[in-house]
């Protein structure tokens, strides 16, 4: 039986989904070689992290809507371009405002063209069968990034080496190009075949252009909605969870405590390793159980883990029990917010008001980053920062709770 091409263009996302998030995943192995090197403080280097983890955040909606205008592989190949271009020059920088303007913004907008939201897009594009397991595997892609390259990192970072992670970021983001010019087509129609499940279709006939909706109108249409509001509101406390405040800082409390950053670093990287099959066992119950009861049980479980971790010991054994726990949750909540945004807003906007829901991913994701920073500054500890962030968890499980009491939502009309 041949292999739908549906399954290749997957393959070519994930590599650039990956090496999207090596470059994200980067800063939290640099801060303590920036600090020693160039003399800077733990809080301004983490004001530009938060700045890149907030332009990833805010380029997604406008990346979803520029993709239904222009196509897929143009905005991939943009987005590569950038943060490779970025990335090298950086190895230049001595001020924070360069780090600033390097990491945080053209990186920020760069990686912000390759997320999630990519993701989305490509799977209402190519499938329209499985679309929970091919989500949750996109979506794995940024733990096996950080499986991948993190104690690369740490080991070429070294003490001072910083350099070395920039110019790896910069070849494995350039390195993906060539795979998207040569081997990813733009549609399905336009290799003569349909969706993933369906026949083919005349070219185009899923995103007219008469009905492609910019990215301000769909924000719009989205903000009518109480599932949008849930959606944006609970992936804010998936951001400032996750890669804002364990992404970011978890080598540097490792640090703190005593730990190299090559051991903390594989702590991340075996977390990146579980929540490959955390987050793609999420697509695929997604596709069998109601996504917000799914939502439920993530949020609420990664709550009490971040406030349980300051009372678990500061050993390698405690540390190892959390990650192997905190791993399996990561990203497991990727797929069933796609669901539920699917669902509300139908194929054709669901991709852009996802970008949208994404942006509250990213303020808090960025929130974490600075404010944790800040915390750790202002006492010496980040024992606040873990509590405060899953006391956030635990609310955003009640506010699932109160939601699944409505009725199921119904696709909102275009």
């Amino acid at each position: 039986m041949k292999l739908h091409r549906a399954w290749l263009v997957l393959a070519i996302t994930f590599l650039a989904l990956l090496v999207s998030a090596g470059l994200r995943s980067a800063p939290g192995v640099m801060i303590r070689p920036l600090e020693l090197s160039l003399g800077w403080d733990r809080a301004t280097i983490s004001f530009s992290v938060a700045v890149g983890i907030l332009f990833y955040g805010l380029t997604g909606p406008f990346s979803a809507a520029l993709t239904q205008r222009i196509g897929l592989k143009p905005v991939m190949i943009g987005g590569l371009l950038l943060m490779s271009g970025a990335t090298f020059a950086s190895r230049w920088m001595t001020e924070p405002w360069q780090f600033l303007l390097s990491w945080g913004i053209v990186a920020g907008v760069g990686s912000g063209a390759v997320a999630p939201v990519l993701a989305a897009n490509v799977v209402n594009r190519w499938f329209a069968q499985h679309k929970g397991l091919a989500m949750g595997m996109l979506s794995a892609s940024t733990a096996t990034g950080a499986l991948i390259f993190l104690p690369m990192f740490a080991w070429l970072a070294g003490d001072m080496a910083w350099r070395n992670v920039a110019i790896t970021v910069s070849v494995a983001t350039l390195a993906i190009i060539p795979l998207v010019l040569l081997l990813f087509p733009e549609s399905p129609q336009s290799v003569g075949t349909g969706r993933f499940g369906e026949e083919a279709q005349p070219e185009d006939a899923m995103f007219p252009p008469t009905t492609r909706p910019g990215a301000i109108a769909a924000l719009r249409i989205a903000t009518r909605e109480p599932m949008f509001r849930l959606l944006a509101g609970t992936f804010f406390v998936c951001g400032l969870t996750t890669n804002g405040l364990i992404g970011t800082h978890l080598i540097a409390y490792c640090g703190d405590i005593g730990m190299s950053s090559v051991v903390a670093a594989g702590m991340l990287s075996m977390m990146g390793m579980l929540d490959i099959l955390g987050t793609t066992a999420s697509g695929w119950l997604t596709d069998r159980f109601d996504p917000r009861k799914l939502l439920c049980v993530y949020y609420g479980l990664r709550g009490l883990s971040l406030i349980a971790l300051p009372f678990a010991g500061n050993d390698a054994g405690s540390l190892t029990l959390f990650a192997v726990f905190y791993g399996l949750d990561w990203i497991a909540t990727v797929p069933p917010t796609v669901a539920l945004a699917n669902r509300t807003f139908g194929d054709r906007l669901a991709p852009i008001v996802f970008g949208w829901v994404m942006v509250a991913h990213q303020i808090g994701a960025a929130v974490a980053a600075f404010g944790a920073g800040v915390i750790r500054s202002a006492t010496g500890s980040y024992i606040y920062a873990f509590m405060l962030a899953g006391a956030f968890g635990v609310l955003a499980a009640f506010a699932i709770i109160a939601m699944a009491r409505d009725n199921r939502p119904s696709p909102v009309p275009a």
